[in-house]
Order: C-alpha cells, then sequence, then structure tokens
C-alpha cells in the first residue's frame, strides 16, 4: 500500500511549450505554430514522451471542448486575442507562447480535464482539428488510443507520403518555416471561421 502511494506522490507532468515558426498560408496571411512537448510517468497518458506542433487557432479549439465538458470548473485563459498580433514581432510571439506554456500547465493540474479525450489527441496525436473531433465522436476507424499510437509511424512515413490528407492519420508538423498544411482542412470547420480564431 505504501508503494502505491509513493508512485501516486512522485507523478509527475511536464510541458513546454517552444519553438514557434512561421508559416505563409497565402499571400497576405501568415501564422505561427509552436512545439508542444510532453514528458510524464503519470497513468493518465498512454505515451510517456511525444511532442507535436500546433497554432493558436487549435488551443482555441481546445479550450472551447474542455469548456463543453466540464461546465462546473473555472477553466484557464488563453493568452487574448490580439488584433494587432504580428507573426512577425518577436515579443508578441513570445509573449503568446508563454501564454500558451500556462495554460496548458493549468489544464494538466486538473484531474478532471485529463479525462477528455480530446486533450490527449490534441496533445499527442498529429491529427487535424475535424479529424480529432471525428475520433472523440468514434467517427473513425481508429481509437484515440490507436491515433496517439499511429503518430510515431506518421512522422516517420510523411517524408515518403504526401497524400496522407486522405488516410485518417496526417501530420501536422512543419519542418521548417514552409508553408502549413493545416490551413486549407482546418477552414472546413465552422468553429474556426470567427476572427479571433485567425492566428
Amino acid at each position: 500500500m505504501d508503494s502505491i502511494l509513493d508512485n501516486l506522490s512522485t507523478e509527475f507532468v511536464s510541458i513546454c511549450v517552444r519553438d514557434p515558426r512561421l508559416h505563409n498560408d497565402e499571400l497576405w496571411h501568415n501564422h505561427v505554430d509552436y512545439e508542444i512537448s510532453l514528458h510524464t510517468n503519470s497513468m493518465c497518458f498512454r505515451k510517456k514522451t511525444s511532442c507535436v506542433r500546433r497554432r493558436y487557432r487549435e488551443f482555441v479549439w481546445l479550450r472551447h471542448c474542455l469548456e463543453q465538458n466540464a461546465l462546473i470548473i473555472q477553466l484557464p485563459k488563453l493568452p487574448p486575442w490580439n488584433p494587432f498580433f504580428s507573426a512577425k514581432k518577436k515579443e508578441h510571439v513570445n509573449q503568446r507562447m508563454k501564454g500558451l506554456q500556462e495554460f496548458l500547465e493549468d489544464v494538466l493540474q486538473n484531474p478532471l480535464l485529463l479525462s477528455d479525450s480530446r486533450l490527449h489527441l490534441f496533445l499527442q496525436s498529429n491529427l487535424c482539428i475535424a479529424k480529432m473531433e471525428r475520433c472523440a465522436l468514434g467517427k473513425t476507424r481508429y481509437t484515440v488510443a490507436e491515433a496517439i499510437q499511429r503518430y510515431i509511424c506518421d512522422c516517420i512515413s510523411s517524408l515518403e507520403d504526401k497524400t496522407s490528407c486522405d488516410s485518417d492519420c496526417e501530420s501536422s508538423a512543419s519542418s521548417g518555416l514552409g508553408h502549413s498544411f493545416d490551413a486549407t482542412r482546418e477552414s472546413q470547420v465552422s468553429f474556426l471561421h470567427s476572427p479571433e480564431t485567425e492566428l
């Protein structure tokens, strides 16, 4: 019994938001995505280490999902949407990155929020928003656990197969400052059409 309590007391979840990268969506638009690195020994997580890239509008989507699922909980706030935000201004990007880090740290401290499968897909899979929604609702041919596990394979095969958009597991990671492949498919989700989710 004491050993079980000792294990519980030493359980940890470490999250880091870093490495902002600028992506050009169209002629006049660009966005920044961030690397989210997770390291844990918690039984809540199937994978003990993971690394994905997400952009601000995906964080907005995640908070919206958590808000719907946990009505009685006061959720942490995201850094506010700024109409004057410039992806090319380092201080803007760093301030937002710090706020995103604090948001995730607060979310991961709440055991009730850890039960939301969309949080796990957000942190440990490479699925776009539409596919995270479908997977969480059981509308894909793979489970949440399979989507998370298959991410490793997709990272390896993404260099070989650039047409993975037709498969059910696709990469949203980018290796540099090139174009983002997320912008087109995410625009199909109606929630993302509000102006405060554009960057």
